[in-house]
C-alpha cells in the first residue's frame, strides 16, 4: 500500500501540542483512521466536518488504534505523537523560518497562500523527510496574527 498525506487546519492555541492532542481525540473519536476506514479518501481539509464520514471509534485507545493498523499507519494525525523542532518518526515537526520562506514565500503564510502551495509542499515535504510517518506543522495566520495551526503528514509507508 502506498502512502496517504493528510492534513488539517485546526484554531489557534499557543500550545501546540495540547491542540494536537485535541485533534487527535476528536479524529479517534470519529473513528476518521485507518483501519476503522480507508483515510485516502477523506477530502483534506475537512473544513466542515460535521460532513465528513464519521463511522466512530473502533479501538479502546488510539495506542491500540495504532498497533491495530501495523506497520501502514493509520493514515491519520493519530500516527504523530507529538510536537518537535526536529524532524523523527512520530512527530510534528515545526517548519523553521527559513523553511516557511523557502516554501510560502513568508515566514508568516495565511490559509491561502499555504493552499495555493500545497503541491510543491508536498513533494518537498516528502523529500525531506525521506521516509513516511512523519508531520510537520506551522502556525497560520490571517491579517499578520496567528489564526490557525496547520498539520500535515504522510502514513507510514517507506518511499521505494
Amino acid at each position: 500500500m502506498g502512502a496517504d498525506p493528510y492534513w488539517y487546519y485546526v484554531p489557534y492555541e499557543e500550545d501546540i501540542n495540547n491542540a494536537l492532542q485535541k485533534l487527535k481525540k476528536r479524529e479517534f473519536e470519529a473513528g476518521r483512521y485507518r483501519p476503522v476506514m480507508y483515510t485516502g479518501d477523506l477530502a483534506f481539509p475537512m473544513d466542515d466536518i460535521s460532513k465528513a464520514p464519521a463511522p466512530g471509534k473502533e479501538h479502546e485507545t488510539i495506542e491500540e488504534a495504532i498497533e491495530d493498523a501495523m506497520e501502514d499507519g493509520t493514515g491519520s494525525i493519530l500516527d504523530l505523537e507529538k510536537i518537535s523542532e526536529d524532524e523523527y518518526y512520530s512527530v510534528a515537526y515545526i517548519l523553521k523560518k527559513e523553511e516557511l520562506t523557502k516554501y510560502f514565500n513568508t515566514e508568516k503564510p495565511t490559509r491561502e497562500i499555504i493552499n495555493e502551495n500545497i503541491d510543491k509542499f508536498w513533494d518537498d515535504v516528502s523529500e525531506l523527510m525521506g521516509v513516511r510517518g512523519v508531520g510537520v506543522c506551522t502556525i497560520v495566520y490571517k491579517n499578520e496574527t496567528p489564526s490557525e495551526l496547520f498539520f500535515m503528514g504522510y502514513s507510514w509507508d517507506l518511499k521505494n
